[in-house]
């Protein structure tokens, strides 16, 4: 095995099981019943309580390796981190508890990393303890975002500001009722080399000129937040709120979607762990044509290979996460890739075959398994479609024979 877990990591695991054991399953039915009475973007009052919890016994913010001196969480490696998200990825609000969901996830390492002393005392430490939620405003209704070079709201120098205008939407949780920020990327210099012509700026959601309109659901479903479209006209934020340099969005974007692949391929692991385990629970008492359904041919086989690609997506994820530790994100570019396009896919399957076996109780709200199937499909186009992972991950191959490959068209790069 090419990697191995900590000492410090194989508590801080544990300690999460026990947690989820003692604290998050018991608490699933209160927290869907309070989701009812407070509404999509209102915040169930048993989070708070299971995150006071969480945080008296050190299990928070486990997933940044790098904090500055008193700021609260664990220092974990990529490796160590992975098993944990997967025992997140349960539970739906489970991460939320360990302050350790997305999109805050990705948005507390790019401020950790690229704000200014200013933006990070504003917002850094409220999002670090939990006070309050963040937004991540990349994609765009009216431009093919799997490219992020077409991104095309403008962000225009005016003095000691910024002024935004355009249209976002997915800009998960921006709806929330303790969403405070939201980090934007758009186009500052469009006469610049293609990847440098974005840039991110860390925009207040109380900013004047920012206001909601379309409410897109997935699947019929309205998530905790929404991905609300966001209009920005002649939104004014100081040049203070630049996140790294100018012309530099488009590679804090990459670099933001190295972990976060870590994360959501584990929590998607967890799914299916769960789907898994409904599945066999239902097999063992169910009847039919004289036997249980755990006594089908079929549906064994449907058990075991579910098993056998769980086991061997998680080698895949440890190994990308194995070598972002050791060689960083860019050398592990094509395994980064790689798990984005296969571990969705293998989690999907594993979430439909546990449908299928509940018959048409896995399409109702009675159990967790339409969701499970509506958000591990929403995943293969979350953080970039397949098939742009595909795209660059056989050019990398390519380029290993020819290194002067080039695509042809209006694509190339």
């Amino acid at each position: 095995m090419p990697y191995e877990f900590s000492a410090e990591g194989r508590r801080v695991l544990e300690s999460a099981q026990r947690f989820m054991d003692q604290h998050i399953y018991p608490s699933e039915g209160r927290y869907y019943e309070e989701l009812e009475e407070v509404g999509p973007f209102g915040h169930p009052p048993v989070v708070d309580e299971l995150k006071a919890k969480a945080a008296a016994e050190g299990l928070w913010n486990l997933f940044l390796p790098e904090l500055e001196p008193g700021q609260p969480g664990t220092r974990l490696s990529n490796v160590d981190y992975a098993p944990i998200s997967e025992q997140l990825g349960k539970v739906w609000f489970a991460s939320e508890v360990f302050n350790c969901q997305p999109p805050d996830s990705g948005n507390i390492e790019i401020l950790n990393q690229y704000a200014t002393p200013a933006v990070k005392g504003r917002w850094l430490g409220p999002l670090l303890s939990g006070e309050i939620r963040s937004a991540y405003s990349m994609s765009e209704p009216d431009a093919a975002s799997s490219d992020a070079t077409n991104i095309d709201l403008r962000i225009t120098r005016d003095g000691d500001h910024y002024v935004l205008d355009g249209r976002k939407w997915f800009s998960s949780g921006a709806k929330a009722q303790r969403c405070k920020l939201l980090v934007v990327m758009g186009r500052s210099n469009p006469d610049a080399p293609r990847h440098r012509q974005h840039s991110m700026l860390a925009v207040p959601l109380d900013t004047p000129g920012i206001e909601f309109g379309a409410l897109p659901t997935v699947f019929g479903y309205q998530e905790r937040g929404g991905h609300p479209e966001v209009i920005f006209r002649e939104v004014r934020v100081p040049v203070d709120n630049l996140l790294g340099e100018e012309g530099g969005g488009f590679a804090i974007a990459q670099a933001r979607l190295g972990p976060g692949r870590i994360h959501h391929c584990m929590r998607a692991i967890g799914v299916a762990e769960r789907a898994l385990e409904l599945m066999i629970t239902r097999s063992l008492r169910r009847r039919t044509f004289g036997s249980t359904l755990a006594h089908k041919g079929t549906i064994q086989q449907w058990i075991a290979e579910s098993r056998i690609n769980i086991d061997m997506a998680r080698q895949y994820v440890l190994h990308a996460a194995h070598l972002m530790d050791t060689v960083g994100n860019k050398e592990a570019a094509t395994e980064i890739g790689g798990i984005k396009v296969a571990i969705p896919e293998i989690c999907f399957e594993v979430v439909d075959r546990a449908v299928q076996v509940h018959g048409a109780a896995g399409v109702t709200q009675f159990t967790p398994l339409a969701y499970m199937y509506a958000k591990m499909r929403t995943l293969r186009l979350a953080d970039g479609p397949d098939e742009v992972h595909k795209m660059s991950i056989a050019r990398r191959e390519i380029r290993k024979h020819d290194p002067n490959f080039r695509l042809s068209g209006p694509s190339r790069g």
